[in-house]
């Protein structure tokens, strides 16, 4: 075996902090997902739906990078624990809207609340000003890297 074949890629400084911090937010979602029964997946649809009000399911598809069959069936998943309805589309009887009922808009309040408790409580050791330029910095972060996916 070569010495190639055995050796360790660490990153550090920043790459490191960020990985960290990705790994640990992953680690959250997996723990909400598991609270409310949910495969990663169904609860990624959630949060898009949550976050966008109303969504066709060939939308919701399109998001997750599924075909529509899969959608149908996570739909379906979500639809039976009681936190989306099915709305009919005004313009097409053909198609319909997914968007949260009041148990998943409950649900997602409480999602909510348990992170800004989790974020809170992460963060007290930062001062105000310090907290004000890490949400600065977080956000400047996030979009460059989406920009620079977009290349």
């Amino acid at each position: 075996m070569t010495t190639e074949a055995r050796q360790a890629h660490i990153l550090s400084g920043l790459p490191s902090a960020a990985t960290e911090f990705v790994s640990a937010l992953e680690a959250n979602r997996r723990r909400i997902a598991e609270d409310a029964n949910l495969s990663a997946t169904e609860l990624r649809a959630l949060f898009h739906i949550a976050r966008i009000v109303s969504i066709t399911p060939k939308d919701l598809a399109a998001y997750l990078e599924l075909t529509t069959g899969a959608v149908t069936a996570i739909a379906r998943a979500l639809v039976d624990a009681g936190l989306l309805h099915r709305v009919d589309h005004p313009d097409d009887r053909r198609s319909l809207y997914l968007e949260l009922t009041p148990q998943g808009h409950r649900r997602m309040t409480q999602i909510h609340d348990d992170f800004d408790d989790m974020i809170s409580a992460s963060t007290a050791g930062l001062d105000p000003e310090e907290l004000v330029r890490f949400t600065a910095a977080l956000q400047t972060v996030a979009q460059e890297v989406r920009r620079r996916l977009q290349q």
